[in-house]
């Protein structure tokens, strides 16, 4: 079933998009990945700081999801786990080098795309050196993205957030979005992650003058702190605000797992999205319910050499049926 003509943008970054990306790839060579550039935490966050490059940690992540090259795949996700370089991923440090040799972070991305064998495009969503800015109604400010790890936002409040210094799109990454057929904002951190990406300025402008089918894949899970009690609406109006445009379908999980995963998520403070029908069938864009989570919790193959790997989420979504569902919208 593979739709090699299908011109899909992914907007996102982080684990959400990779394991979007590493499905959809079966079903059209014409994918662009533009990732947020805001991540300032672990190991992107020391070589941000003391090489002074651009963040790579999730441009590498979305590269190493379109990869075609198995062993390759796994060098880059490698992640030092002693020594000076405890905690550095392989990738990170290979795009750093590369990025001091060119001169170009976009220079960088192109060569680590070829080394990848990439079955698309990964492109940067602004080429600016940014940071993420939080702030709530009761003046609290959080500057950075690995601050929002801390971020608790009060019940029926909706924060503010900006870049500074202002970022603005870059030229690649406003062509994408234009001539797409679909652009597809990916779960994810939706304001460590998502919110910086549609913040570009320039990324509104061009999903206005895209005629592509708007899709918004809305998250499993809560994030502590961050959205608890967010229903799949609610996590759609805050997608909409941020993007300043709107969706023309949403798609979300409406199947429960196990008790027992759903246990171990609540005992970290984080609850399966609810789904909220009666509201959403009163929404402009069209919401799609069905299973989208996978059937058994996610074993992460890199525990030895990608130690934080094993942090992430054990619910992950269906990519496969999510794919299969976004193919059913171009084809509609």
């Amino acid at each position: 079933m593979e739709s090699i003509g299908v011109k899909i943008v992914v907007i996102g970054g982080g684990t959400g998009s990779f394991t979007l990306l590493s499905e959809l790839k079966n079903y059209t060579h014409n994918i662009t990945a533009l990732v947020n550039m805001v991540d300032d935490g672990g190991s992107t966050g020391v070589l941000r700081d003391e090489l002074g490059v651009l963040p790579a940690g999730d441009v590498r992540q979305c590269l190493v999801a379109l990869s075609t090259t198995p062993k390759v795949r796994e060098l880059f996700s490698y992640r030092f786990d002693e020594g000076s370089l405890k905690g550095h991923a392989f990738g990170n440090l290979f795009m750093a080098a590369l990025e001091r040799m060119t001169g170009s972070f976009a220079e960088a991305v192109e060569t680590a795309s070829e080394v990848l064998s990439v079955k698309g495009r990964v492109e940067p969503i602004t080429l600016d050196d940014t940071k993420l800015v939080i702030r709530l109604q009761d003046g609290t400010t959080m500057y950075g993205q690995h601050e929002t790890e801390g971020l608790k936002v009060p019940r029926g409040e909706r924060p503010w957030l900006d870049l500074e210094p202002i970022a603005v799109i870059n030229p690649e990454a406003h062509a994408a979005i234009v001539d797409a057929d679909l652009v597809v904002v990916s779960p994810g951190l939706l304001y460590g992650s998502l919110a910086p990406a549609l913040l570009v300025k320039g990324v509104t402008r061009a999903l206005s003058e895209s005629r592509a089918k708007k899709i918004y894949v809305c998250n499993l899970v809560t994030k502590p702190g961050q959205n608890d009690g967010y229903k799949v609406s609610d996590f759609a109006e805050e997608i909409e605000r941020f993007a300043g445009v709107k969706m023309d379908y949403v798609l979300y999980n409406n199947h429960r797992p196990g008790p027992e995963l759903i246990d171990k998520y609540a005992h970290d403070g984080e609850f399966l999205v609810e789904w909220d029908e009666g509201e959403l069938s009163t929404k402009h864009y069209r919401a799609v319910g069905k299973k989208f989570i996978a059937d058994s919790a996610w074993v992460n193959k890199n525990a030895t050499s990608d130690p934080l790997a094993a942090q992430r989420s054990l619910i992950r979504h269906d990519a496969d049926r999510v794919a299969r569902e976004l193919m059913r919208i171009f084809f509609a």
